[in-house]
């Protein structure tokens, strides 16, 4: 009987999967650290005898082309990716047997132009991975190729879908890899679990009629992370599995030479204890489900990297979590109690608030109010009078920061602590709002949409 389970990654919104007869294994899309679908596999006592890609993922690192030479299985990617390795290539029509499970390529291009989904059925059921074809209640974004293709792709994807809904059944589940939190998704999927009938009743794809769903695609998209530029190469070359090996220790002398260098010292504590105490100069990505995103959205790619922590796990956790992004090397780390990789240090802080405390302010027009969400978030409600500059593009626009203390917020406090920590580095003095923006709506701060 057909088994298919899902390996997860949270922090990037994707999902990976494991296919099984009983007997053998498939795998789609497998994130860099691929020993989490070898651990699946073993405890199901199968082996992985093919590997297949629905496309050259903009979004991390695959773990394809590694998993498939760790496990000798037969790795399968279009034949019009232009690859620089040796793989079995594969397009619309084919068909593969692997085991009692047989493998249909579709071609549903959209997501990017040689985008492939695969219909998988055995004697009892038959269920789709569509990659970043047709998502939970929504599809995967088309502008990840350059604007100048986002419309064509638009007008493909919305093909793709209705091909999907009419050569599957209507029982057919849909396995996406993107929509759960992925930037690689038009918008937020609308479940957990979909199939081919709940989507022809819920996706706009195959609700709206072509020129409505393209206008409604193409209007709807706002930033992507900037390390997604480097992910197509990285993936079109063969990455190599991760090197996960534990950095060098840094003592609180290095930790500082490397701050007044220049590099990123990156502190993981949570933001309330970063706020408390840091080291001066280091910047605060607090270690969860944001951390791979806007840490590889802003660091300069290829820069030194330093992390602190409150464990080695959490260094390990982190490491583990950048490595799905490409961003392999850790110069060096520390972590344990403050009072110990900071020894010596004159730890700096600054204060934190809630968008109550704000609204007893927000009479001072000297008050300056820094918004660091995105675009769409921005146009959906803003604090009125406060200074909007996305986080992704506040380090080259400090000098549009007039001075005085700066209130920092975004949607749920993550955001708005990430551009404390870059302010204060700066030494700029900073108020951390640590909330969620419904406060600042439920305090009057934020009546209407902008115009």
């Amino acid at each position: 009987m057909l088994e298919i389970l899902a390996v997860d990654t949270p922090s990037l919104g994707d999902r990976g999967y494991l296919a099984t007869d009983g007997d053998v294994a498939l795998v789609v899309d497998a994130q860099r650290d691929f020993d989490r679908v070898l651990g699946l596999a073993d405890k199901r006592g199968v082996g992985i005898t093919h590997v297949f890609e629905t496309h050259v993922h903009n979004d991390y690192v695959t773990g394809g082309f590694a998993l498939a030479q760790a496990t000798g299985a037969q790795y399968l990617v279009n034949c019009k990716e232009p690859v620089a390795f040796d793989r079995t290539a594969i397009e619309d029509g084919d068909e593969i047997d692997v085991g009692r499970m047989r493998v249909q390529v579709i071609g549903t291009p959209g997501h990017t132009f040689t985008h492939l989904s695969y219909a998988i059925a055995d004697r009892d059921s038959c269920a789709a991975f569509t990659g970043g074809s047709l998502l939970n209640g929504t599809t995967g974004r088309t502008d990840l190729l350059g604007r100048e293709n986002a419309e064509a792709l638009s007008h493909a994807q919305f093909n793709s879908a209705h091909r999907l809904a009419r050569a599957l059944p209507g029982p057919t589940a849909i396995y996406p890899t993107h929509g759960f939190g992925s930037f690689c998704a038009a918008s937020p999927a609308t479940s957990e679990s979909s199939t081919i009938s709940e989507e022809i009743r819920v996706n706009p794809a195959l609700r709206e009629n072509e020129a409505e769903f393209v206008h409604d695609l193409l209007a709807g998209l706002d930033a992507y992370p900037g390390y997604y530029a480097h992910m197509g190469p990285a993936n079109l070359a063969g990455p190599a599995a991760p090197e996960l090996a534990t950095p060098s220790p840094a003592d609180p002398a290095e930790l500082r030479r490397r701050i007044n260098a220049g590099e990123w010292v990156v502190d993981l504590r949570s933001r309330t204890a970063f706020a408390g105490g840091h080291m001066r100069g280091s910047l605060n990505f607090e270690l969860g489900e944001n951390l791979a995103t806007y840490l590889g959205w802003l660091i300069p790619w290829g820069a030194p990297l330093t992390l602190v922590g409150d464990s080695a796990a959490d260094v390990a956790e982190a490491q583990r979590e950048l490595c799905r992004i490409g961003i392999d090397t850790i110069d060096s780390a520390a972590s344990g109690p403050v009072a110990d990789w900071a020894a010596g240090e004159q730890l700096e802080s600054f204060r934190t608030a809630d968008f109550a405390t704000l609204a007893t302010k927000a009479g001072n027009g000297a008050l300056l109010v820094l918004d660091v969400r995105r675009d769409r978030e921005w146009h959906d409600a803003h604090v009125e009078s406060a200074l909007h500059i996305p986080l992704h593009e506040l380090p080259d626009r400090m000098d549009e920061i007039g001075g005085g203390e700066v209130w920092v917020h975004c949607h749920y406090g993550y955001c708005a602590s990430v551009a404390a920590s870059i302010l204060s580095a700066r030494g700029r003095s900073v108020v951390a709002i640590d909330d969620d923006f419904e406060s600042a709506r439920a305090a009057g701060l934020a009546p209407a949409a902008a115009s």
